[in-house]
């Protein structure tokens, strides 16, 4: 049986009071949804995407001062960064309560907090009284969902309930900021810029995005986001594109059937809103292999070939 498409935030809310999935839009992505206190729900989380247990998951809430209530100890850099960019597409990763499950954070001491800035999962978060549990909605290591469309493709067999929120505003995941010893470290770039968060801390901040076989934080291992066929991530696209061969291409137009455009201006927000969408694009058109630009490596062109990178591995 396939999930229910609705556009409810209180059927979510219902459904997810009684330990079952639901597919949730943020800004970012669309997340697959349980109650974070529940061990057996959030085991479903699991099983539904077949993602290993060694990959820990990201509790959302509706304000910082309920997500924060989940964290032993919150640094001051993490509180300052919580007023700037919450709500939004930045995660912090603080020491947990012991009232956060193992299996939530494979184990690890430190628990990934967010509160995410659609209105629709905002609606959900606030009818309930536990914090919500939410991978991206679909199969592990695939490319992440923008709408509703792509969660029923994937995961529409293996869950209860999607709520409808249009089109991902931001189209690629969180920002993931871990604070050891203190000190903020970016472990996965995303939706706030690496320059945002510099502007709001007035101080450096440290990046560690590299692949684990016992992640952090989620979406830290190596080969991810696979559209699989194989990716050549190259500088610049010298050949057009050809029915066993699509081509991408930044900052100009496709010039036929088999290219696609991640912005024909250049524009990092339009290339990350469609990065996920082109992705998958690739992977349902038939083709053998895709070239793909990298782009300019500043502000979210940062987090877009971190994506492109990893879906090449």
């Amino acid at each position: 049986m396939n999930a229910i498409i609705g556009t409810d935030p209180e059927e979510a809310a219902r459904r997810l009071r009684l330990g079952q999935l639901v597919a949730l839009p943020t800004e970012t992505v669309y997340g697959l949804g349980a109650n974070a206190l529940d061990a057996a729900a959030v085991s479903r989380i699991f099983a539904a995407k077949n993602r290993p247990s060694f990959d820990p998951l990201i509790l959302h809430q509706s304000s910082p001062d309920r997500i924060l209530s989940y964290a032993r100890h919150v640094p001051e850099a993490a509180r300052r960064l919580a007023e700037a960019c919450w709500p939004g597409p930045l995660t912090l990763v603080l020491d947990r309560i012991p009232a956060v499950p193992d299996l939530v954070t494979s184990g690890l001491d430190t628990v990934a907090l967010r509160v995410p800035a659609h209105p629709l999962i905002r609606e959900v978060l606030e009818a309930v009284d536990f914090p919500v549990a939410a991978p991206s909605a679909n199969p592990f290591g695939f490319v992440s969902p923008v709408n509703a469309t792509h969660v029923g493709e994937q995961l529409g067999d293996r869950i209860d309930y999607i709520l409808d929120g249009g089109p991902c505003r931001v189209g690629v995941e969180s920002t993931i900021v871990a604070f050891p010893e203190d000190r903020p470290t970016v472990l996965r770039k995303g939706g706030t810029t690496l320059e945002r968060l510099q502007e709001i801390l007035r101080e450096p901040v440290a990046v560690q995005t590299h692949g684990s076989s016992r992640p952090a934080a989620p979406g830290m291992l190596t080969h991810h986001y696979s559209p699989g066929i194989k990716l050549h991530l190259v500088e610049q696209v010298e050949r057009a594109g050809s029915s066993d061969h699509a081509v991408v291409r930044f900052g100009e137009p496709a010039r036929n059937a088999h290219e696609f455009s991640l912005s024909d201006t250049g524009d990092l927000e339009e290339a990350a809103q469609r990065l996920f969408t082109i992705l998958r694009f690739l992977a349902g058109g038939g083709y053998r292999e895709a070239t793909v630009p990298r782009v300019p490596d500043r502000g979210l062109g940062q987090a877009i070939n971190d994506r492109l990178r990893r879906a090449s591995q």
